[in-house]
């Protein structure tokens, strides 16, 4: 067993062959239920069995908070995987930042969308004997593979259903 960045390189090799004979391998479903925990605090659990996390609330990191949160740890663990297997990482630092409005989601002014409206984002890494085509490639991995990041990037289908009683 090969550990690279506290990846095991065979384990996830294997994983990758899998996923190239059927590409639904890799597809997820995710599910998760976030519950009001009192105050503007919501407890997030996950359907896959993960230990729930608290978002908003004093102390707590707002959802909003956490969508920078979801892009700068998407990015650690793309390129934690994709150094893996030949680039040795001595530290490794995502460092996201936003701006949005928070005018609509107070109930005024309309026309300012509660969304951000930029994001910002440095990777800061150091390797051991990483070479600069391993580099270019860990780079280019962090613009096109990103799953938060691409999802921020382009328009998702959302739909909603409210069910009050």
């Amino acid at each position: 067993m090969a550990q690279v960045n506290g990846i095991d390189v065979d384990e996830l090799r294997a994983y990758v062959a899998s996923a190239e004979r059927d590409v639904e391998v890799a597809d997820r479903d995710p599910v998760v239920v976030a519950r009001w925990a009192g105050g503007d605090r919501a407890e997030v659990a996950f359907a896959s069995g993960e230990a729930p996390v608290f978002v908003g609330g004093p102390g707590g990191p707002s959802a909003m908070k956490m969508v920078l949160a979801s892009l700068a740890a998407c990015d650690v663990d793309l390129v934690v995987n994709r150094a893996a297997p030949g680039v040795e990482i001595d530290s490794l630092i995502v460092e996201a930042t936003g701006h949005f409005k928070v005018r609509r989601y107070l109930g005024f002014d309309a026309a300012a969308a509660p969304g951000y409206e930029r994001i910002a984002y440095v990777v800061r890494l150091k390797t051991r004997g990483g070479t600069l085509g391993q580099l270019a490639e860990l780079h280019q991995a962090c613009e096109q593979a990103s799953p938060v990041g691409d999802t921020l990037q382009r328009p998702v289908a959302l739909s909603l259903r409210f069910d009050a009683s």
